[in-house]
């Protein structure tokens, strides 16, 4: 099945991201968020990301406005029965996420696809929440969406050889380079990078270093371009926790029990950048 349009469940920074490269390849595209509130701050943080790339000589005005143009929003699910494509990125709760399914399931075409940005829930959990197992699929673009060329594409058990197709030769045409996965707790990216960065925490933690230092060696040692106790700010402590714990429970090992400390902070309300305090303190506006 070729895919012709795309609906966006979710107007937040991933969603409205998602929106904004699917509209950007051509792609007519529904964007529904709970309410109108939600559903213009998309469409803000749209219009205002489309302009830096005019401004920085990386687009025309024209396709940027075209690009609008493409994009529909909504408040109502319903709205998403004729797309071919449903990405959903709303917050990552088991219950909601299979709740949401379940209900895309009823509104959308027995033959379209519905995919989850889902960063560590299994696709099998979701999967069971319908009647097509075989059409769901996840579909884990990276932050930021507009910049970042990775889409993880992660496979569930019963999905179908041409719906990963036809989602890579989507991904691909929206300028990402899309690789395969099977579903397993935090799939590639997740379970890598997360106990990566619960390393750097407990090697706080115990004292080996103060944050300057271990980011500042793997920058420089290790050639990442941010460190691990930047990244987790930039993540939210409050996401790397959760996805730790999928991992925890899913996989059945204490070597990816959280560290205390980021229990601890996240406890505090200190989760990064959003709350302008985690490893490091930034300036909030």
């Amino acid at each position: 099945m070729a895919v012709h349009s795309v609906g966006v469940l979710g107007a937040g920074q991933m969603g409205a991201g998602i929106a904004q490269v699917a509209s950007c390849s051509g792609y007519p595209v529904t964007m529904v968020d709970i309410d109108q509130n939600a559903v213009d701050r998309g469409i803000d943080s749209i219009t205002s990301s489309l302009q830096k790339f005019v401004s920085k000589g990386r687009m025309e005005p024209k396709d940027s406005q075209s690009a609008i143009d493409l994009i529909t929003t909504s408040t109502n699910r319903n709205d998403l029965s004729d797309c071919d494509l449903i990405v959903e990125a709303i917050p990552e709760v088991l219950q909601l996420k299979m709740d949401t399914f379940s209900e895309l399931d009823n509104i959308c075409r027995p033959n379209a696809i519905l995919a989850t940005n889902t960063s560590s829930i299994s696709i099998d959990a979701i999967a069971k929440a319908t009647t097509r197992p075989q059409r769901i699929i996840g579909m884990h673009f990276m932050n930021p969406v507009p910049l970042m060329k990775l889409v993880e594409v992660i496979n569930g058990s019963d999905t179908l050889e041409e719906v990963t197709e036809d989602v890579i030769s989507v991904a691909e045409s929206m300028g990402k380079i899309a690789l395969q996965c099977n579903d397993s707790p935090g799939f590639v990216s997740n379970r890598i990078l997360c106990p990566m960065i619960n390393e750097a925490i407990l090697t706080l933690e115990e004292g080996v270093a103060e944050p300057d230092a271990i980011d500042g060696i793997m920058k420089l040692g290790m050639n990442h371009p941010i460190g691990p106790l930047a990244l987790a700010d930039l993540i939210g402590l409050d996401t790397v926790l959760h996805i730790m714990g999928v991992l925890h429970q899913g996989l059945a090992d204490d070597k990816y029990k959280p560290a205390s400390l980021l229990v601890s902070m996240v406890d505090e309300g200190k989760l990064g950048r959003k709350t302008g305090i985690g490893f490091f303190s930034y300036t909030t506006n």
